[in-house]
């Protein structure tokens, strides 16, 4: 196991080397240059957009629908675990580069969500289908088809053995477990695994269940779930996590000076530990992706569905997600890490942040840990759903939309979710991490082919707007 360990840890180093980061931080900042710093001026509109649907508009679901949809992929483990272990592994700057990247990511999400609208496609039975792969075929011309399929490809393998499912499984059961079973008192042998907890057993056969009875409504019962669990789980997590900050709001300046100064030069705050700061970039950027997901291209896949008439307004309605994600609730996990010393305690994945809640917010540490279990499990519930919905379209764009194959890939994908707690947790996170990567490879040079057509759309649709010609 230790050699398979240090195999994948090889590819997800080249995979997330420096050209993928230059790549997605030079594709973000193109894009924002495109459209002239859109993610600031048009926030404001955007957060309204956000939560007023569009009347009259084709699609499946509303555009509040398709961002919680997108939302509930998005704000999961990565939020929670991904930020203590990119902080851990890199430093505190990781963080300072997971809001960079994020900052000039809202303009990659915006472009997304953009083009996801503009070359969708309704297919016989009414769904609205749309992503990376029709932008690229249909905005790119038919002959770059086949970077279309290798996308749906790498999707379909993220989706099922990434971020989908062995990460958010993962993080469930080891959330469950450090609650209900910190001393693995009662346990099972599981012949040819080991030897688990119940409550690892139990959380994984309840979870597979569920997720289960939720995937047979598609899309529509997918959105349905996220509209109610997304805003208030996202709610009391970010309430938490303030109250954390706002009870220790005097050590907040030296955890930020911290965090800027380990941007930089992480071996001034970690004595030496991490030496350089391509560490601390490179574990940044990537949680970064994993959290939420721009430049990743699954986004727009659920960005395709919404009811709107306007690419552009669902390109802001899609922004907003990048700006909810990670520079308002991943920082407030990093900054809670870093100002608590939690990730010097030499932990792994959620009891990072479990520690920190429990040293740092104003309850019992057993009322702390609750809260973040009970968070925790929810976000990467709806994630697993999100990123079956994603997956299963890529599948279908590469299979033609056979229904036989998409009943098995489901049945797959809910197995996968049964077995996630039995993989090990920095397997299953490289693991995620390499597939990310190779999905956001096809995307990104789709955007930056394909920038021109979302800096033209954005002139015309404000122009039309400032004319009066758009409905508010």
């Amino acid at each position: 196991m230790e050699k398979f360990n240090e195999i994948l840890t090889t590819i997800d180093d080249a995979v997330w080397g420096i050209p993928l980061i230059v790549l997605i931080m030079a594709g973000g900042l193109l894009l924002t240059i495109r459209v002239g710093l859109l993610q600031v001026r048009k926030l404001p509109l955007a957060l309204k957009w956000m939560v007023k649907n569009e009347e009259g508009a084709e699609g499946e679901v509303s555009s509040f629908g398709a961002l919680c949809t997108a939302l509930s992929a998005t704000i999961g483990t990565g939020n929670i675990v991904g930020v203590a272990t990119a902080i851990v592994a890199g430093g505190p700057g990781a963080l300072f580069w997971m809001v960079v990247a994020a900052f000039l990511g809202m303009a990659t999400k915006y472009s997304e969500g953009l083009l996801a609208v503009k070359y969708r496609v309704v297919d016989e039975d009414g769904h609205s289908l749309g992503g990376p792969f029709y932008y690229i075929e249909k905005g790119m011309g038919s002959k770059w088809k086949w970077l279309a399929k290798l996308f749906a490809f790498f999707g379909v393998c993220a989706g099922l053995l990434g971020i989908g499912t062995f990460t958010q499984v993962n993080g469930i059961s080891s959330a469950v477990n450090t609650f209900f079973d910190p001393k693995n008192a009662s346990t099972v042998k599981i012949p040819g695994i080991g030897e688990y907890s119940w409550s690892v057993v139990i959380a994984s056969f309840v979870l597979a269940i569920v997720v289960a009875l939720v995937l047979i409504g598609g899309i529509k019962s997918i959105a349905k779930v996220s509209e109610i669990v997304v805003p208030f789980m996202a709610i009391i997590y970010v309430v938490s996590a303030l109250t954390l900050v706002i009870t220790n709001i005097t050590e907040v300046p030296d955890a930020i000076v911290t965090i800027v100064k380990g941007a930089f030069n992480p071996a001034a705050v970690t004595g030496g530990a991490i030496g350089s700061f391509i560490v601390a970039m490179q574990k940044g950027v990537a949680r970064g992706i994993f959290s939420n997901e721009s430049g990743l291209g699954s986004a727009p896949i659920a960005a395709a569905a919404a009811q709107t008439k306007e690419p552009v307004r669902q390109g802001l309605v899609s922004m907003t997600g990048t700006f909810i994600d990670t520079i308002i609730i991943c920082s407030m996990t990093g900054i809670s890490v870093v100002l608590t010393g939690a990730h010097e305690q030499g932990l792994e994945g959620v009891a990072v942040t479990i520690f920190a809640f429990e040293n740092g917010l104003p309850f019992p540490a057993k009322v702390s840990s609750f809260i973040l279990m009970l968070c925790l499990v929810f976000f990467a519930f709806t994630t697993i759903l999100g990123w079956d919905y994603y997956s299963e379209r890529c599948l279908e764009y590469l299979n033609g939309g056979n229904k036989k194959g998409l009943m098995v890939f489901r049945i797959l994908y809910i197995l996968a979710v049964f077995i996630g707690p039995y993989m090990t947790v920095s397997a299953v996170w490289t693991i995620a991490d390499i597939f990310n990567g190779m999905m956001a490879f096809p995307n990104m040079i789709a955007l930056f082919a394909l920038s021109g057509v979302v800096a033209k759309e954005t002139k015309d649709f404000f122009a039309r707007r400032k004319a009066g010609e758009i409905e508010e």
